[in-house]
C-alpha cells in the first residue's frame, strides 16, 4: 500500500478503514513476514557459514535473489501496484552465465542486503508491532473464554489477575477498543514495510539510467565491430584489387608502344588508379587506422600529429592498451581536435598529451591560437562529446577570445593489459 493510498484509507475514508479488507491484509502481510524471517534467518545463517568455506558465495547471491523475487510477490498483500523485476537476463545459458549477470547487478547486492536486513532485523519488529497491535488486544478480547476454561481466574495480559465475568467482559472491551484504534497503526506500519521493500527490491530511475547506458555502450561495441570490419573489408578487398589493377596497367605500360596514345592513355588511367588508391587508404585511415589496432592509443595519436599541418608537440609516454571503445573513441576525439586547429585556430604550435592513472584517461590538447572557439558552430566535437558520455566520459573545452584553447578528455577505464603500447612518442612533431 503506497502512502497515498495509506493516507485515503485512514483520512477520507475513516470509517471503512477498520472494517475493511486492509487491516487484514496488513496483518497477513506481517504474520507472514515473521513467518519468512524467521526461515530466511536460519537459511541465511546455514549458507553465511558455508560462504566462509568458500563454496556458499554463488548460494548466498542465489539465496538473495530467491528472496528478493518472493518479497515482491509478497508485496502485493499491501501494495496495489505489481513490483517489477530489476533483473535482466544473462547473456548465455548455463549457471556460470547466469551467476556472473547476477554478481554484475546493483540490484543482486540490494537483494542481499535486504535478506540480511530481513532475516535480522525486520521480521521482529514486525513480530513486536502485530505483539502489541493484534495479539494483546486479542488476548483481552479472549478473557471471558480463558476464565470459562480455567473456572476460577485468568491473569490478563500476564498482570492483571481477574476473578469474575464483570471483570473479564470489561477487559474484552478494552480489547475489542483497542484492536479497532490499533488498526490503523497496524496499516502505517504494513505500509511503511512496504515501501522499503519496494525501495530496495524494484528497479529505480538510476537502474533504468543504467540499463539505458549500458544498451548505448553495447551500441557503441558494435559500431566499433562493424566499423572495423568495413576497414578490413576494403583493406583485404578493394585494396588489394586497386593494387593488382595499378600493377597490371603498368606493365600495359610496358608492352605498348612508348610514343603512341594508348601509351598516353594507359599512364592516364595508371597515375588515376593511383589517385584512387591514395584516396581509398586514406579512406580506411579514417575508418579505424591499423596502427590503432595494432598498437595502441599513443601511437595513433603520434600519427595524428604527423599528419597535422601545425607542429604538434606529443607527449604520450607510458599509455597502455585500453579497452577497444576507449581507444577509439579518444583517437577520433584528438584527431577531430588537431583537424580543427588546422582549419580554424590560426595556431603555430599544439601541445597534445595523454595519461592514464590506472582508473581515468585524460587526453588534453592546447594551441596557441586565436581562440573563441564554438562547439556548437558545426565543428563536430558534439557529437564526439555524445559518444564520450556513453563512455561516462566528458569532454570541456576552454576557449576565450585571443586564446588559448585547451580541449580536455576524461574517460573512466581500466587497462586492458598490463604492457604499454610498444611504441609512444615524446616529442612527434614538424617544425
Amino acid at each position: 500500500m503506497e502512502a497515498r493510498d495509506v493516507r485515503q484509507a485512514l483520512v477520507r475514508r475513516p470509517r471503512q478503514y477498520p472494517f475493511g479488507a486492509w487491516p487484514w491484509r496488513s496483518a497477513a502481510y506481517l504474520v507472514s513476514g515473521v513467518l519468512g524471517g524467521a526461515l530466511a534467518c536460519v537459511v541465511l545463517l546455514v549458507l553465511l557459514l558455508a560462504s566462509l568455506l568458500l563454496v556458499g558465495i554463488p548460494l548466498l547471491l542465489s539465496g538473495g535473489v530467491a528472496l528478493g523475487g518472493a518479497e515482491r510477490l509478497r508485496l502485493r498483500l499491501v501494495d496495489r501496484t505489481p513490483a517489477a523485476d530489476p533483473h535482466r537476463l544473462p547473456a548465455a545459458p548455463g549457471l556460470g552465465a547466469w551467476v556472473r549477470t547476477r554478481a554484475g547487478e546493483r540490484a543482486t547486492w540490494r537483494e542481499l542486503g535486504y535478506a540480511l536486513l530481513f532475516a535480522t532485523v525486520l521480521w521482529l519488529l514486525d513480530a513486536l508491532v502485530l505483539a502489541v497491535t493484534v495479539a494483546a488486544p486479542g488476548a483481552l478480547l479472549a478473557a471471558p473464554l480463558l476464565l470459562a476454561a480455567d473456572g476460577q481466574e485468568t491473569k490478563l495480559l500476564k498482570s492483571v489477575l481477574v476473578t469474575s465475568y464483570p471483570g473479564a467482559f470489561a477487559g474484552a472491551a478494552v480489547g475489542a477498543l483497542a484492536l479497532v484504534a490499533l488498526c490503523y497503526p497496524l496499516g502505517l506500519y504494513a505500509a511503511g514495510r512496504g515501501a522499503l521493500a519496494r525501495a530496495l527490491l524494484t528497479p529505480g530511475e538510476r537502474d533504468g539510467l543504467g540499463e539505458v547506458i549500458a544498451s548505448r555502450a553495447r551500441l557503441v561495441d558494435a559500431f566499433e565491430a562493424e566499423r572495423r570490419r568495413i576497414e578490413r573489408d576494403l583493406h583485404d578487398g578493394a585494396q588489394h584489387r586497386l593494387v593488382a589493377l595499378t600493377m597490371t596497367l603498368g606493365l600495359a605500360r610496358l608492352d605498348a608502344p612508348p610514343a603512341g596514345p594508348l601509351a598516353a592513355r594507359l599512364a592516364q588511367a595508371q597515375e588515376e588508379a593511383g589517385q584512387v588508391l591514395a584516396e581509398l587508404r586514406e579512406l580506411i585511415h579514417g575508418i579505424h587506422p591499423q596502427v590503432l589496432a595494432d598498437y595502441g592509443l599513443g601511437p595513433a595519436l603520434a600519427d595524428a600529429a604527423d599528419r597535422t599541418a601545425v607542429p604538434v608537440d606529443a607527449d604520450l609516454d607510458g599509455l597502455p592498451r585500453l579497452p577497444a571503445a576507449v581507444e577509439s573513441a579518444a583517437y577520433f576525439t584528438g584527431r577531430e581536435a588537431l583537424a580543427n586547429v588546422d582549419r580554424h585556430s590560426g595556431a603555430t604550435r599544439v601541445r597534445l598529451t595523454g595519461r592514464h592513472d590506472g582508473r581515468v584517461l585524460v587526453l588534453t590538447v592546447e594551441d596557441d591560437g586565436r581562440g573563441g572557439a564554438d562547439p556548437a558552430g558545426g565543428s563536430g566535437l558534439t557529437g564526439l562529446a555524445d559518444r564520450l558520455a556513453v563512455l561516462d566520459g566528458t569532454l570541456t573545452i576552454t576557449s576565450p577570445p585571443g586564446g588559448p584553447t585547451v580541449l580536455r578528455v576524461e574517460i573512466p577505464c581500466r587497462v586492458r593489459s598490463e604492457s604499454s603500447s610498444p611504441r609512444t612518442a615524446s616529442s612527434s612533431g614538424r617544425d
